[in-house]
């Protein structure tokens, strides 16, 4: 059992722009809920602190980047997942888990507990981390990829951004534990929309369906399809795809370096993160609301960036397929990434001497901007190449890579307030600059 030809429209390859779009905005909803989830109670760590008796800053950042270890190691979980039993399926349950535990985290009364509970949220959370873009390798063929990756890549760059605004208002007007509360109403509105507009895309599985309404109409029982184990019961297959985000870091070279690079990238955000709201009410000596919009700076940096990769990153694939006698490559997706490196740099030189300077509040939201907008041009780049590279395991390779991502991103915080207070915001800057 197969597609009927190339253009078979039951292929969501073929689907139509339309479809497909929607397909990539209903999985982006879903993308985009929990990495907000991991900042909204930036603004609040502070009352969170208070209220359960916090008194090291190391806890307190923990509060905010547990989240980011439960990212780590769901993926390894949730995305092999998807490779036996469809995409939505997966990404519907675990984030029906998600909401529980991250409802839960407003209610609890120890620092014990909502660092447990932080935890659980981000590990039910993350199912989306590498599903969606194993969505864009099941959607789009590489050439006409980078556009849908340079969108998808935006929400979960863009998404901590809205948390920490909207954190810093609720924290402020209504108490920390709404920070949960709010959050988890929205998971839910988007839980119920993936209902009617969340549809299945991994080829294997509708072919499967396929096979089996063949089954039911014909009555044939030896019809197979070419993803099929025939020799495979459902644990054999379980196993299989259980180990495979664990064998391609341990055995792929490059998973390896672009895991280790993307980690950087994405403790770097989080540093920021972190950080962002006791530079305006310390250094600059904002309200806690007001210091909240400076996160805009990031979404500025995130959208020229999206914006800039859609425009520029099929182009840049597609010339160089040209010269490459018509055959497309994944390391055509990399050149972005050189030019991308060197705003990394500047950014963190221009944010790390203008906050030490205490200049205008303009410059340092200039360097942020500046920064983000090479990490994200840099993760756009690593997360097409993989898809490419990768194809139908596009989702194992994304957790992969992923997963040594969000081990940065849970770390990288907790040692930011001593190295701030240490080297001070321009030379903490110039370190992670030099490096």
């Amino acid at each position: 059992v197969t597609w009927e030809g190339e253009d078979d429209p039951e292929n969501p390859k073929n689907w139509s722009p339309m479809r497909k779009w929607k397909a990539i905005f209903a999985m982006s909803s879903f993308v985009f809920m929990s990495p907000l989830s991991s900042t909204i109670v930036a603004p609040a760590l502070p009352a969170i602190a208070s209220d359960l008796n916090i008194t090291q800053p190391a806890v307190e950042q923990m509060v905010l980047s547990i989240f980011l270890l439960g990212f780590a190691c769901g993926p390894l979980v949730a995305s092999p997942l998807s490779e036996i039993y469809g995409r939505v399926r997966v990404v519907q349950s675990w984030n029906f888990m998600y909401i529980v535990f991250n409802a839960a985290c407003g209610g609890a009364r120890t620092k014990e507990a909502i660092i447990v509970l932080r935890f659980v949220a981000g590990l039910c959370g993350s199912a989306t981390l590498g599903i969606g873009g194993g969505t864009l390798s099941d959607l789009f063929y590489a050439k006409d990829r980078g556009k849908a990756v340079a969108i998808y890549s935006w929400s979960p760059i863009l998404a901590p951004l809205v948390g920490a605004v909207i954190g810093g208002f609720i924290s402020q007007n209504t108490g920390w534990q709404w920070t949960f509360y709010t959050s988890s109403l929205l998971s839910v509105a988007i839980q119920l929309s993936g209902l009617f507009f969340l549809e299945e895309t991994y080829p294997p599985l509708l072919l499967r369906r396929k096979k089996a309404q063949l089954s039911k109409t014909t009555g044939a029982t030896n019809l197979y399809t070419d993803y099929d184990y025939l020799d495979a019961g459902r644990l054999k297959k379980l196993s299989t795809n259980l180990i495979r985000p664990f064998k391609l870091l341990a055995t792929q070279p490059i998973i390896q370096v672009l895991a280790l690079y993307n980690a950087y990238l994405y403790g770097n955000i989080y540093i920021l993160y972190a950080d962002f709201v006791d530079l305006w009410t310390e250094v600059y000596g904002e309200r806690t609301e007001i210091a909240g919009l400076n996160y805009i700076s990031i979404a500025v940096g995130s959208a020229l960036a999206a914006e800039c990769c859609t425009l520029v990153n099929d182009r840049i694939y597609r010339t160089l397929t040209r010269r490459n006698g018509g055959k497309g490559v994944p390391e055509f997706r990399i050149p972005i990434m050189l030019p991308a490196t060197l705003f990394l740099s500047a950014g963190m030189f221009w944010y790390g001497w203008s906050a030490e300077k205490k200049l205008h509040w303009i410059m340092p939201n200039i360097g942020t901007s500046i920064f983000v907008a090479g990490a994200l041009a840099c993760t756009i780049s690593v997360n097409a190449y993989v898809i490419d590279t990768y194809g139908r395991y596009a989702a194992s390779g994304l957790a992969a890579v992923s997963t040594i991502r969000c081990i940065a991103g849970f770390t990288f915080p907790m040692f930011a307030p001593y190295m701030y207070s240490t080297l001070g915001y321009g030379w903490s800057g110039s370190l992670l600059g030099f490096i």
